[in-house]
């Protein structure tokens, strides 16, 4: 799959795993408290499955990432949001959602969801809510 790119202010997105730097994501995800020590071929798989991947570049440098693993139809789920501290508060976390949210294979999903420790304030400015039953919401983690 190639990759296009939307430019914005000061930074470009691109979209598809082709434009992905994943030496820098795989950092990034292993150092995170969501993926901690993540192997790199299973950071770049999971890219490689998901529906959509959009990263934020200045130059030929990364400085952002964000996928949606989806049906398409029914439900995505946001994940592995990443903008470094030097860039965040510049609007690149909230691009990178926006155009995953408005590519033509999700744009017309019924339900989207996400996981966040700390950016309510970030998504509830794009439209996302607590979870209004979340006894409903169950998980079955894979025993190491």
């Amino acid at each position: 799959m190639g990759s296009e790119t939307v430019s914005h202010e000061g930074f470009v997105l691109r979209i598809g795993v082709a434009a992905m730097d994943f030496a820098r994501i795989h950092a990034w995800l292993a150092a995170s408290y969501w993926s901690k020590d993540i192997g790199r071929e299973r950071v770049e798989k999971g890219f490689r499955a998901s529906a959509v991947c959009v990263g934020a570049f200045i130059g030929d440098a990364q400085i952002g990432v964000a996928r949606c693993v989806s049906d398409t139809t029914r439900f995505a789920y946001i994940m592995d949001v990443f903008v470094p501290e030097d860039h965040r508060g510049k609007g690149v976390a909230r691009a990178m959602i926006r155009e995953l949210m408005a590519h033509p294979l999700v744009c017309d999903v019924d339900s989207w969801y996400l996981i966040t420790r700390d950016a309510q304030p970030l998504y509830s400015q794009l439209g996302f809510e607590v979870f209004q039953h979340p006894q409903r919401f169950m998980c079955r983690r894979k025993v190491k």
